[in-house]
């Protein structure tokens, strides 16, 4: 009998150390669909239709109005006439006693484009945790439209919350399926990391696909706050067209709650989310020793209070760790500016897309190397953050297939699909992550892993 159980206790003790082994390993994922890109939407499909009634408000969208959440700024469009900029909101929905006063902004593109009326209005002093009732339009000049939204709760260090992760959505029938399959996620926000319209893709910056987007996002981005990171397709950067203001139709549309946290534009600033504080930083604005962006990224890392935020969320646009051939090394140089400091920090997962293909990476950093000791391999760090390039959101430029072999050691899961992912915070200490991949049509769990917190609980796997 000792034999036998010496015997088992030997099996036993080489497959626990396969399963240790192979969990070191990445994986690449096997799965293959069509590579082939596909076009937008038609302008007239159903998911951009414009709402019924004289020149009803349109592409409805919220975000944070401050840090917190106790303010929240509605924005709209009426296409044909300015109409009134008020917000009537309450707690029941057939009950809308408080008033929000807004303004409204047009903005022209290139000699052909000149948008609808852009309202933007933010109701202040609102409660955590409540659900309130809002309409806009006058029901003079513009049809009526009623919907709602639930504040994020208190800040606090064990209050759960759910983000979902949406990069580089775009407007074809992928991103359909992409916005789809996270509705019935059941998030409570998402953190978008950047790249939305892809209008820069159409001849001359085609703003008509800002539009459409926006129509067809309001089913989700109406009802709960969306934290907007920018990417390389909010540039609209196009001197032959006479547009040399980067980010105009961005910052037209979409406005930040920038001010609330100390910063001078609206294209990094940071939010407190339940218990998680999140900093949404900006590829493509100058990121060098001593600009704007270097000066309040020092300054808000000392501002994260990890008793009260215990989650600490990165958001940029090019990744900094990515072992795939499109875009490498781009966010090469925002790495080297930016990573001892979230290292020194213990941020727990730095968010990136750019990159049309999924990735999780392992606690990596590469903090000792500096060009010239040679040191160029990143190595295994438990105060390092999880990178993750959620990039797949379905746009018009299609998969980026092309992974570098070997795959390297920091790389977890790696895989060529569309779809979102979602953090589910449970408390300080762990968070529950998904990746949900597009299986033609049907959401699948294709990535997931547990995150522990790195201020309160870092282990030394996730």
């Amino acid at each position: 009998m000792a034999m036998e159980a010496a015997c088992v206790l030997a099996v036993v003790v080489v497959v626990l150390a396969f399963l240790s082994s192979a969990a070191r390993g990445g994986v690449t994922s096997t799965y293959r669909r069509s590579l082939q890109a596909l076009p937008d939407m038609p302008i007239d499909a159903d998911v951009f239709r414009p709402p019924p009634g004289f020149n009803a408000p349109e592409q409805v969208h919220i975000t944070l109005g401050d840090q917190t959440g106790r303010a929240m700024t509605v924005s709209w469009v009426t296409p044909k006439l300015p109409d009134s900029n008020v917000v009537r909101y309450g707690l029941r929905a057939d009950n809308l006693t408080h008033t929000a006063n807004g303004t409204f902004r047009r903005y022209s593109f290139g000699r052909k484009y000149r948008s609808g009326f852009i309202h933007h209005a933010t109701l202040t002093g609102l409660d955590y945790g409540t659900k309130y009732h809002y309409a806009v339009g006058s029901g003079d000049t513009a049809s009526a439209r009623s919907f709602s939204f639930t504040t994020p709760p208190k800040p606090g260090p064990d209050v759960p919350y759910k983000f979902g992760l949406i990069g580089d959505l775009g407007q074809t029938f992928h991103s359909n399926d992409t916005l789809s399959h996270y509705e019935a996620c059941g998030g409570d926000a998402v953190l978008f990391i950047g790249d939305l319209s892809y209008a820069d893709n159409h001849p001359g910056h085609d703003n008509n696909r800002w539009d459409t987007w926006a129509r067809f996002v309001e089913r989700s981005v109406a009802y709960q706050p969306w934290i907007w990171t920018t990417g390389n397709h909010e540039l609209d950067f196009a001197p032959e067209l006479g547009e040399t203001t980067p980010f105009k139709p961005f910052t037209n549309r979409y406005p930040t709650p920038f001010g609330a946290s100390g910063s001078t534009r609206p294209l990094w600033y940071s939010v407190r989310m339940a218990s998680a504080h999140v900093i949404v930083l900006a590829s493509y604005a100058a990121y060098g020793k001593y600009t704007p962006q270097w000066r309040w990224l020092e300054g808000e890392l000392r501002r994260v209070d990890r008793a009260v935020t215990p989650w600490l969320i990165v958001c940029v646009h090019s990744p900094w760790y990515s072992s795939n051939g499109y875009h490498y090394m781009e966010g090469e140089s925002m790495r080297v500016e930016f990573e001892r400091w979230l290292v020194d920090a213990k941020a727990d997962v730095v968010l990136a897309g750019h990159v049309h293909s999924y990735e999780r990476t392992r606690r990596v950093s590469n903090v000792a190397y500096d060009i010239a000791n040679g040191m160029a391999t990143p190595v295994f760090n438990r105060s390092a953050p999880v990178y993750i390039n959620i990039g797949d959101g379905g746009n018009i430029e299609g998969l980026a297939d092309d992974f570098r072999w070997p795959q390297p050691d920091y790389s977890v899961f790696r895989e060529a699909s569309f779809g979102h992912a979602t953090l589910q915070i449970v408390n300080r200490t762990h968070a529950f992550y998904e990746w949900h991949r597009n299986s033609d049509g049907v959401k699948v769990v294709a990535d997931h892993a547990w995150f522990t917190n790195r201020y309160w609980f870092p282990t030394d796997t996730n």
